[in-house]
Parts: structure tokens; sequence; C-alpha cells
């Protein structure tokens, strides 16, 4: 369990916080930053998925400088930042922020790539996210962190970031999982 590895399992640790958060057992009331009206609780859970979401990137860098980079650890980040994002998806639904068929097909090319990505580490082989892959997730990350801020910022000039955002995100999840299956497609044709 290395430095980049325990940072990724922060990353886990802070979905319970998050959640807690988000779903505000207690009246914090309601605040206005950079034009957009939100709840406290939605600006501290944002506050949190967005420290969550840069562990993302310190834990790879940490792991390429100090070449760190390990099997668990390429198993741990991309399941990281599934259930992290996964679950911010699931909260915006609940709060009628996001359309629910939109996070069911992001949450189901998540499951779909997991599976894979089992079936690869039975035969041996353990794989480690892509570029595309990488940029699904950021563009996720954007896409919620902009939901979860209530549009923060554009909302004064009536453009719908978020809304563009989580469909950018859709595109790149759809777009990445499809190149992640053609890529592994050994992987069933080898299947005994």
């Amino acid at each position: 369990m290395n430095l980049p590895n325990k940072i990724t399992v922060s990353r886990i640790l802070l979905i319970p916080i998050f959640l807690v958060i988000m779903y505000d057992p207690f009246e914090w009331g309601y605040m206005t930053f950079i034009g957009a009206d939100m709840p406290i609780a939605h600006f501290v859970g944002a506050l949190i998925f967005i420290i969550a979401s840069v562990t993302d990137w310190i834990d790879g860098y940490y792991a390429r400088k100090y070449d760190l980079v390990t099997n668990l650890g390429k198993f741990l980040d991309p399941l990281a930042d599934k259930l992290l994002v996964s679950a911010a998806l699931i909260i915006l639904v609940e709060l009628g922020m996001a359309p629910a068929w939109i996070v069911i097909v992001i949450i189901s090319r998540e499951f779909a790539i997991t599976g894979l990505r089992l079936i690869l580490a039975g035969e041996g082989e353990v794989v480690a996210a892509n570029m595309l892959g990488k940029v699904k997730t950021w563009t996720q990350i954007i896409a919620v962190s902009a939901l979860l801020l209530h549009n923060t910022i554009f909302v004064m000039f009536s453009v719908p970031f978020a809304d563009i955002a989580l469909w950018v995100a859709l595109i790149f999840t759809v777009w990445s999982g499809v190149d992640y299956f053609i890529k592994n497609k050994h992987a069933f044709i080898n299947s005994k």
C-alpha cells in the first residue's frame, strides 16, 4: 500500500462523507455563489467532490513520478473514480438536477467496463486507463461539479454550461466505452 494507493483509498473514503453532506440532514440554509443560488449543503458537497476528484490527478502524478505504479493501483484508481462519479450522479438524479436516462447510460458503461476489466484480470491482464478514458473521467467530473454548483458563473450569462458539460460527458463516456471494448475484443474472442 504505497502513497498513490493510499491517496486513491482516501478518495473512496470521501464518498460517504459526500453522501451525508448532500443528503443534508441538517438545515444549513441557502447561499448565493457567483450568481447561483444554492443550498449550502450543495456547495460543501461540491467542494468535497472536487477535492476527492483532484486526488485522482495527485495519485497518478506520484505513481508516475516515483515509479510506484502497481496492479492494485491500476485496479483501484478507475474503481474509485467510478464510485465517486456514480454516487454524485445518482444524487443529482434524486435532486432532479440530472436526467435519469443519461445517468443510467453513464453508470451502465462503467459497470460494463468494470466487467471487462475483471475478464481481462482473469486472463492475467491488468489494463490501465487510456487517454480517452481519462478525458471521459474529467468531463464527468467537470459536469458533476458544474451541476453541484448550480451552474455557477454561467447562470449570470444564461448559459446552461452544466447541462452542456453533462452532454459532453455522455458523449465521451459512450465513445471511450466503445473504444475500450473494440481494443479488448480478444477477451471475448478467446474466452472459454
